[in-house]
């Protein structure tokens, strides 16, 4: 008997695939692959980051300043789901490390707007680079039609997802007049 190209993938180093209760493979198990690519990506994504203050959140402070313009550091920390006590704590270093600086709203002058430096410029676009060199490696298996497959389906589902979310979208479903339920 030979083996298919897709036996030989999900075999481990005992040669053998786990199998569930039921028999199956352990690798056709949703969880098992999602659970799987999401822990290389963390991981060499977490490299990838690791000198950025912050590592992920400092990554995604200095991309929503940068591409959205300034935030007030509020705003931010509600948009990105950071606590606001650790989002001071976060800014603190990233403005020590030269990355943003905080100015003044002239709308509200209790609050300070987030503002990226050059320097903050400069270091996102060396993280992107990092970061697609780490999706290269993560998606490595697949050619360039299937990666762009890949993210137009897996951008779907995660649309998806976060507009079932009540907690986390019901403005914006309210808004678009949506019931949660049907979608």
């Amino acid at each position: 008997m030979t083996s298919t190209p897709a036996d030989v993938e999900t075999k481990t180093a005992r040669g053998v695939a786990p199998r569930t209760a039921s028999g199956a493979s352990v690798e056709t198990d949703l969880g098992w692959a999602l659970g799987v690519v999401f822990r290389r990506y963390a991981k060499a994504s977490g490299a990838a980051l690791d000198d950025v203050p912050g590592g992920p959140r400092g990554y995604q402070v200095l991309a929503t300043v940068n591409a959205e313009g300034p935030r007030r550091q509020l705003d931010l920390a509600a948009q990105l789901g950071v606590d606001r006590t650790v989002m001071t704590y976060l800014l603190d270093d990233l403005e020590k490390a030269g990355l943003v600086q905080r100015q003044p709203d002239p709308a509200d002058r209790r609050a300070r707007l987030i503002v990226p430096t050059d320097q903050g410029k400069e270091t996102l676009c060396d993280l992107e680079r990092r970061l697609t060199a780490t999706e290269d490696e993560v998606l490595g298996s697949l050619d360039d039609d299937e990666r762009l497959s890949f993210r137009r389906l897996l951008r779907r589902v995660a649309l998806k997802a976060d507009a079932i979310d009540p907690l986390h979208n019901a403005c914006a479903l309210a808004d678009e007049n949506v019931d949660p339920a049907t979608t």
